[in-house]
């Protein structure tokens, strides 16, 4: 049996075995969407405070408290994380998560005060519709009285996922619909469990797991068919035509009962990111902000080796890019993969 065979969408796992899920009880998350636009954020709230790290690997990053994961710095713990939409302006939906999670008291507690520390990283998505709507802190806040148990999360073109597009090479009259995806994988004789949330927002297209069908991508002229992002670059490069990128950036989480230390943690998010680069072309690119958290809630007892969870972890990040583009709705002149793909032919 394949690796691939084990990883299902989140609610599925959670119908099927759901004493697996009792490792993440603690865990929340939560989307506010606003549908003026549409934009939005996604928020995960850790009731009990968890280890967590993060890899960046675009070259155009909108975070926040990201260096503090690094794990030679102090702060072991997080309260909060949040995935969102409106490029810089979104960061602020984190203010809203810090207020609600104070108010409930969750957070380090020094003296009298609650600090909550809750990191964030934001996608560009200000060119669907109106660029004057974007997350903010009460958006962030809103996203915390949504909160659900991960069992019973959304995903498609909701939260974070709102906004964002895929195959914006050739501008957005080209680009498709995406959204943000939702896998988990349950490792065979363990109780761990690895899930991955991702918010897929490339300039590049969304490609089927080890598969030439994109998902996802610029299109062509014709239904169904596409102008391959990465192919077009390198002929642009010979031709001179001038590459037309937009502003993008893929981001997720990774969450894991596994029990983990900072360092082991980043390692794994870096290990996620292969699973980006399974599925998105180009990704990682200058004006991309690629950004993986990774998260342990420690509620596991079993030990396996950092190589087999990042293995895992890119495989399960993979299938959760794939359903972002999958789960997608469609906008007025951004058509989704069920609508633009040709009638009859298969999805992935």
């Amino acid at each position: 049996m394949k690796t691939r065979d084990y990883i299902m969408p989140l609610a599925d796992l959670a119908a099927r075995q759901p004493a697996l899920l009792a490792g993440f009880d603690d865990v929340a998350i939560g989307h506010d969407t606003d549908t003026r636009r549409p934009t939005g954020c996604t928020v995960f709230l850790f009731r009990q405070g968890v280890c967590a790290s993060a890899d960046v690997r675009g070259g155009a990053p909108g975070t926040r408290e990201t260096a503090l994961l690094e794990p030679v710095n102090t702060v072991s713990s997080i309260h909060g994380l949040v995935l969102s939409g409106g490029s810089a302006y979104g960061l602020d939906a984190a203010s809203g998560v810090m207020r609600w999670l104070a108010e409930q008291r969750i957070g380090f507690q020094l003296g009298q005060r609650v600090i909550p520390i809750v990191p964030a990283a934001v996608l560009y998505d200000l060119e669907v519709g109106d660029a004057d709507a974007y997350p903010d802190a009460q958006s962030g806040y809103r996203a915390c009285r949504n909160a659900l148990r991960l069992a019973n999360a959304q995903d498609g073109s909701v939260g974070a996922g709102a906004g964002a597009t895929a195959g914006k090479l050739f501008g957005m009259d080209r680009a498709m619909r995406s959204g943000i995806g939702m896998m988990a994988c349950h490792i065979p004789g363990t109780d761990v469990v690895v899930i991955a949330v991702v918010a897929a927002n490339p300039v590049g297209d969304i490609y089927a797991e080890q598969s030439p069908e994109v998902l996802a991508g610029a299109r062509a002229d014709e239904r169904g068919r596409y102008l391959h992002t990465a192919h077009s670059m390198i002929e642009a490069a010979e031709s001179g035509m001038p590459h037309l990128f937009a502003s993008n950036t893929t981001i997720g989480a990774i969450l894991t009962n596994a029990p983990l230390d900072k360092a082991q943690l980043q390692k794994v998010a870096q290990m996620g990111h292969d699973g980006l680069a399974r599925t998105i072309n180009p990704i990682h690119t200058p004006l991309d902000g690629d950004t993986l958290f990774a998260v342990s809630t420690a509620r596991s007892r079993t030990s396996l080796s950092v190589g087999l969870l990042g293995t895992v972890a890119a495989e399960v990040v993979a299938a959760a890019t794939v359903r972002a583009a999958l789960q997608a709705d469609s906008l007025p002149g951004l058509p989704c993969h069920r609508d633009w793909r040709i009638a009859g032919s298969s999805p992935a």
